[in-house]
């Protein structure tokens, strides 16, 4: 039953979360510190172990998302961070990361855990580990790998019988796309330059 309150609690924190995260306000970086401490516990119960692990990445990701989008990628500027395009030159190297972390996670899940959803469990926490990299730097294109994470843990949470969570990546997935849409016509609207792409 405690489990059960957590998750609501988590729930609740999201959706304040993705309110933040849509508008582009750095305070979605608080959020994104206690909503991890939560599901810690939450995904730990329900076996979905590369999610429990991710939660800990995005405890100290948020810590560092905070840094750059409050003074930007060059500290002596000070200046928060514009939402840019991803440069495509990042893109092998981030391909290159996701698929490594897809891997690594499938091969310590099958052979370390109880998990039994090793491969659905790894994509949507590499894809993750991926997404919030994006996030931090402020590129538009980060709404694109949530959009697909959302839509596979939909699917996955109903699995695990976590219906909140479930209805909370349910409702990501369709803001998210709002988020994209939002975030490219804030990005136009900027008045300093967006990176190439």
């Amino acid at each position: 039953m405690a489990m059960n309150y957590l998750e609501i609690i988590g729930t609740i924190i999201g959706l304040l979360y993705l309110w933040l995260e849509y508008r582009a306000s750095i305070y979605l970086w608080i959020a994104g510190i206690i909503m991890p401490a939560i599901y810690i516990f939450v995904y730990y119960k329900a076996g979905l172990y590369a999610d429990f692990g991710i939660n800990i990445y995005y405890l100290l990701a948020a810590v560092y998302g905070w840094i750059i989008w409050k003074y930007g990628s060059k500290k002596q500027e000070k200046t928060e961070l514009p939402i840019t395009r991803i440069p495509l030159k990042y893109l092998p190297p981030l391909t290159a990361v996701f698929i490594i972390a897809l891997l690594g996670i499938v091969w310590i899940l099958i052979n370390f855990t109880d998990s039994t959803v090793p491969w659905l469990d790894s994509f949507t926490t590499a894809l993750s580990i991926v997404g919030m990299w994006m996030l931090a730097r402020k590129y538009v294109e980060q709404w694109w790998a949530w959009i697909l994470v959302d839509i596979v843990c939909c699917g996955l949470y109903i699995y695990k019988e976590l219906y909140f969570t479930s209805g909370l990546y349910g409702l990501y997935s369709i803001i998210a796309i709002f988020g994209y849409l939002k975030w490219k016509k804030m990005m136009h609207g900027q008045s300093s330059p967006t990176e190439p792409c």
